[in-house]
């Protein structure tokens, strides 16, 4: 039996490297200073492209990318050494920097204070189960332990 015996509950696959086990997911938005309606046609597939040229560089997964005219939603598969916040300085700087040596122009009418974006963003992750889901299987780990008959035995990690 695995981490999660949870039935009935679609999993997201599990990850691995040499030394951990994870399934971690990311949903981002994040916006441009001053929430100008720049990203129509055809800058938001030049960004797009950008943001998913960045993804592959950096080793960050991005499984869903949509950009409407003043903002981005991302969905991005984690790995336990980068965190969100790496995540976003990475994309946003990275970005920032390509999109406007690919287009002054928009930079010189909406961005005259050369930034690309604003320093906030909103992040949550995305599970495989509510968290009420999660807290009752939490709490009741001592009632399996107790009925294993409190014998020490290693935990499955997959």
């Amino acid at each position: 039996m695995g981490l999660f015996p949870l039935s009935g509950i679609q999993l997201m696959e599990l990850q691995k490297n040499t030394h951990h086990v994870y399934r971690l997911m990311y949903h981002f938005v994040w916006i441009p200073k001053y929430r100008h309606k720049v990203f129509s046609e055809p800058y938001d597939e030049v960004l797009k492209r950008i943001v998913e040229k960045i993804g592959y560089d950096y080793n960050i997964d991005i499984v869903e990318l949509e950009i409407p005219v003043d903002h981005l939603h991302m969905v991005v598969r984690g790995e336990p050494k980068m965190s969100p916040g790496d995540v976003m300085q990475i994309i946003k700087s990275i970005s920032a920097r390509e999109f406007f040596r690919r287009y002054p122009e928009i930079k010189k009418r909406y961005f005259w204070g050369s930034k690309l974006w604003t320093q906030s963003y909103f992040v949550e992750t995305i599970g495989n189960a509510n968290e009420e889901v999660i807290r009752t299987y939490v709490q009741g780990q001592l009632t399996e332990h107790e009925k294993k008959g409190n014998k020490p035995q290693q935990l499955d990690l997959f």
